[in-house]
């Protein structure tokens, strides 16, 4: 099968499950943590969390306003953050 008749029949399968004619065989969900709450039970200051994340104040923002998610690392640490508040405490230390 071409390349391109692979691209159109996923297109073709994409348009029925959008239409609902079809389910979609997985759903794959990202959650995203969620900054200003983590913050807010920690506590701490934007720049006091920019400064244990290694990253800027606008970022802090950036995330807390939705305008951008963290991806790679980042989005891993706020997942261990979340869930084990305490290990933002050891992070902050380093």
């Amino acid at each position: 099968m071409s390349i391109f008749n692979e691209l159109k029949n996923s297109l073709e399968e994409a348009v029925d499950i959008k239409t609902q004619k079809r389910q979609a065989d997985r759903v794959t969900r990202f959650e995203v943590a969620d900054v200003k709450q983590i913050r807010a039970i920690l506590a701490v200051s934007q720049a006091e969390f920019a400064q244990a994340m290694g990253t800027s104040v606008d970022t802090i923002k950036s995330w807390e306003n939705r305008r951008r998610n963290p991806t790679g690392l980042a989005a891993k640490v706020l997942a261990t953050i979340q869930d084990n508040p305490a290990f933002y405490r050891e992070l902050a230390e380093h």
